[in-house]
């Protein structure tokens, strides 16, 4: 007896090196990372190897930048035509920056002294701007963001907007607290990456004050025209800053439920960086 009659197989298609190239092609388009590299033999192509290399050093580059705040001060001058404060961290050096990140999170004794010598009044806001680990970021993008928030700010008490070099998120802390700031927001130099030598973040502290921790603020992050546009972070700033304002807190108790719609921002005037 003759067994049950054989399937034929299934011819087994593999894809061809073009076909393969072209969808590698397709997911480089979507993301910055590194993702369908070609080989020569077990190594990379020269030219993904170079590229490698260049943006290490780019990231490296913007970790040791020195923030050129009298620039950086002027330029925030123009926009907001109020005063605008330089302080400086008791990390005295960049190297002792990255290797102190505690004396990065507390102002020196000047800094405090200038402090003081302002007006005492309650306000509803204090912008802080801070070098933290990408100058490169602070220099390309808080103007051009700043420009976009202070028109959603009209009726919040603004404390006078500072520059701080050498600093972390936490120096917003002493900083809102002595200029009798309700809220604080830091936009700091993020750390760098090998796709984003210049992301910016912003940190939102409700009643800043010594001894606040990262679980009582809330954070945007990756804002630069590559990741969230000024328009979209601007937005996202206001809404967080109204509840945080309603609702008295910040941090992981505030939900945000639903963000704005960035069609729904104010038009502003293009500003020069």
């Amino acid at each position: 007896m003759s067994g049950p009659a054989r399937q034929p197989t299934e011819a087994v298609s593999h894809p061809s090196p073009d076909a393969s190239l072209g969808r590698a092609a397709q997911w480089r388009a979507l993301t910055p990372a590194r993702v369908g590299l070609g080989r020569t033999g077990v190594s990379l192509e020269t030219g993904d190897l170079l590229d490698f290399q260049r943006c290490h050093a780019q990231a490296r580059d913007a970790v040791h930048a020195r923030l050129e705040s009298a620039a950086l001060a002027a330029a925030l001058g123009k926009l907001t035509g109020g005063a605008v404060l330089r302080l400086h961290s008791a990390a005295a050096d960049r190297a002792t920056y990255l290797q102190r990140p505690d004396l990065g999170r507390v102002l020196d004794k000047p800094g405090r002294a200038l402090l003081a010598e302002q007006a005492a009044g309650e306000m509803d806001l204090a912008l802080v701007i801070v070098d933290g680990l990408s100058a490169l970021a602070v220099e390309r993008h808080a103007v051009l963001l700043l420009a976009e928030l202070l028109p959603r700010l009209h009726g919040w008490r603004l404390a006078p907007l500072c520059v701080v070099e050498q600093g972390r998120v936490a120096i917003g802390d002493e900083i809102g607290a002595a200029l009798g700031a309700q809220i604080a927001v830091v936009l700091i130099g993020e750390r760098p990456g090998l796709s984003s030598p210049d992301s910016l973040g912003a940190y939102v502290t409700w009643k800043p004050g010594p001894g606040r921790t990262d679980a009582e603020r809330n954070c945007i992050s990756n804002i630069r025209p590559e990741g969230l546009s000024y328009a979209q972070a601007a937005a996202q700033l206001g809404f967080i800053l109204a509840e945080a304002r309603r609702l008295r807190i910040t941090g992981v108790a505030l939900k945000i439920q639903a963000p704005p719609r960035v069609d729904q921002a104010p038009r502003t005037k293009e500003i020069e960086p």
